[in-house]
């Protein structure tokens, strides 16, 4: 079989970088005699003058989408972000199988969540609902969990048959490094008995960053001997306010955007992670970190109780008092806090990008099956 994998354009979407990474090694993991072949787009997601703005809309919307349509070398196109379901009109137009990738739906949801640099925004909301509404042309849906895929069937009316959801994987350099979770320590000062607490990600409303810096002054009210590590986004004006405001300074700080390596030294310098977003279509941080020995306390929002099971603590993303006290839970019960590390080594195992692979390709082999409507 011939598969091409659109990725998202080069440097668009770190976690996007990761599924397609991801998605691909499976595919060659599961079917290694299958051809497997990536597009990644050259144009710059974010442009500066106008004219660049409106040249990136026309190759990204128009113009790429009909090339790729003209491939008749291809079996399966894989479109591996929902955001770029528009390539879906073209595809399908053109006759050819399409799979699409659907990681959440929250902007189609909470549409207050939407932010955009565009200059229209109202331009750039129609052109982004309008490309993900392109699922809807694709032979079939893949989501990466449950959640996500009710919030396909809920949003867009499509059958469940249209939809399968198949978890994420862990890459297998995400794993117990203690020596190296040592040295990162030292690095930044830590103190063998200071309780280090990580988030990493964006800093998107839905990551609720707010919640983990409450819990943080929570901790330190009650002589709880935390630093707080934030990774990814650094935090925003209000969450900076904050900690000046709070006093937190001495005992948060932001590590900048870790390379992968240095993100696997983050999990294994760390205690613990904290992620109580309010909203997740996956949530693959919690995973990454257990991979790394490293338990979690999250919210039990959206697709994080299926994601975590029982190997982490979990709590209401807007109670704060809860979310310090799981912390407490894990900080001062050694026993349970290894009882976690262990559940968590345990728990994701079952969470590979072979496995993935493997359920994507015989959504391949489903599709190549049925007969093309007239």
């Amino acid at each position: 079989m011939r598969v091409l994998v659109i990725r998202r354009a080069k440097g668009a979407s770190f976690s996007m970088d990761v599924y397609a990474d991801g998605l691909i090694e499976g595919l060659k993991q599961a079917r290694p005699d299958w051809s497997i072949e990536a597009l990644t787009p050259s144009f710059s997601e974010y442009s500066g003058s106008i004219l660049n703005r409106i040249d990136k809309y026309f190759w990204r919307y128009l113009a790429l989408p009909r090339q790729v349509s003209q491939r008749d070398d291809i079996d399966i196109f894989h479109v591996i972000d929902h955001s770029d379901g528009h390539f879906a009109y073209s595809l399908r137009q053109a006759g050819h199988r399409v799979v699409v990738t659907c990681h959440d739906l929250i902007n189609f949801i909470q549409p207050e969540n939407i932010t955009t640099q565009a200059l229209a925004p109202w331009v750039s909301t129609m052109i982004w609902k309008y490309a993900v509404q392109g699922i809807c042309k694709a032979d079939h849906i893949v989501t990466v969990s449950n959640y996500t895929a009710n919030d396909v069937t809920k949003v867009f009316g499509l059958s469940s048959e249209h939809i399968t959801a198949i978890h994420n994987g862990v890459e297998s350099n995400f794993r117990p490094l203690p020596e190296r979770g040592a040295a990162l320590r030292q690095h930044y000062g830590l103190s063998p008995d200071t309780f280090c607490l990580l988030n990493v990600g964006s800093n998107h409303p839905r990551k609720n960053v707010i919640t983990a810096l409450q819990s943080v002054e929570v901790l330190h009210q009650r002589g709880i001997p935390v630093h707080f590590l934030k990774a990814g986004a650094d935090f925003t004006p209000s969450q900076k306010e904050f900690i000046d405001s709070k006093n937190l300074s001495d005992w948060v700080s932001y590590v900048g955007k870790p390379s992968k390596d240095q993100l696997v030294d983050l999990y294994n310098a760390a205690d613990l992670l904290i992620a109580p977003s309010l909203y997740e279509g996956f949530g693959i941080t919690v995973l990454e970190a257990m991979a790394c020995g490293t338990p979690v306390v999250t919210s039990n929002a959206t697709a994080l109780p299926e994601v975590v099971g029982e190997a982490g603590l979990m709590a209401p993303p807007d109670d704060v008092a809860a979310m310090a006290t799981a912390v407490m839970q894990m900080q001062q019960n050694p026993a349970e806090y290894r009882q976690f590390v262990e559940k968590g080594l345990a728990h994701v195992q079952a969470f590979t990008w072979k496995a993935h692979g493997e359920r994507v390709a015989k959504v391949y082999e489903n599709v190549l099956s049925q007969t093309l409507p007239l």
